[in-house]
């Protein structure tokens, strides 16, 4: 395929001025997220709910494990809001370690939460994602909603089409997870051959902080 020219690109913009802030600011944005980023050489994503609140037993988790991976030297990297985010981003913080926000700007505002040290802000969801599909050697998945899963099928799409090398994808919760690993092996696999046997090892499901420990330790890294 022929490389756009730098001149191409600006004639681009020319002729589409009406969008040319909006081309910008998705230039400026990617720009700064990849700065940003570039610091933190040893990192691991932790997402989740950002409605799950301290009486949880996920919250609880995910702030045990973040915890013990901060004192291994990780950088904790969440999306910045509140629930298993916030716990992660506490556990980080108490633990001495480094505690990363990437946060999203919404029409009904999503504040950071407070155990966030260091963060960078979008107002582009699809920039965010790919700066949080790009940062880590490892992603830990809590339970969540839409954007959880979202975020989850990205990754498992990323790895299986090898656009990125194959890191460890871990689903913690088994309650929560099975009935969905069952529905991707009985029907995306079994009954339409959607997928093929070997998609099903891109992910590992745990139960808990401890066993996704573990297994983070067994990867050697």
């Amino acid at each position: 395929m022929k490389k756009v020219s730098r001149a191409q690109i600006e004639q681009l913009v020319k002729d589409y001025s009406e969008e040319a802030d909006e081309i910008y600011s998705i230039a400026t944005e990617f720009a700064k997220g990849y700065q940003f980023l570039r610091q933190y050489k040893k990192a691991i994503s932790i997402y989740g709910s950002a409605r799950h609140g301290l009486d949880s037993n996920d919250y609880k988790q995910a702030s045990l494990l973040a915890g013990r991976l901060a004192k291994d030297g990780f950088t904790i990297i969440t999306g910045g809001g509140p629930g298993i985010m916030e716990a992660a981003n506490k556990g980080a913080s108490e633990a001495g370690g480094k505690s990363v926000g990437i946060n999203i700007t919404l029409k009904h505002e999503q504040k950071i939460n407070k155990y966030v040290g260091e963060s960078s802000e979008f107002s582009h969801f699809f920039i965010r994602k790919i700066m949080l599909s790009f940062a880590s050697k490892v992603y830990i998945f809590f339970p969540g909603g839409f954007g959880t899963l979202d975020e989850l099928f990205e990754m498992i799409e990323l790895v299986q089409t090898e656009k990125i090398p194959r890191i460890p994808i871990i689903l913690v919760d088994k309650h929560y997870w099975t009935p969905l690993l069952a529905w991707i092996e009985e029907t995306l696999l079994n009954n339409h051959h959607a997928i093929n046997k070997e998609d099903l090892k891109i992910y590992h499901l745990v139960d808990n902080a401890d066993e996704a420990y573990e297994f983070i330790k067994k990867q050697a890294l």
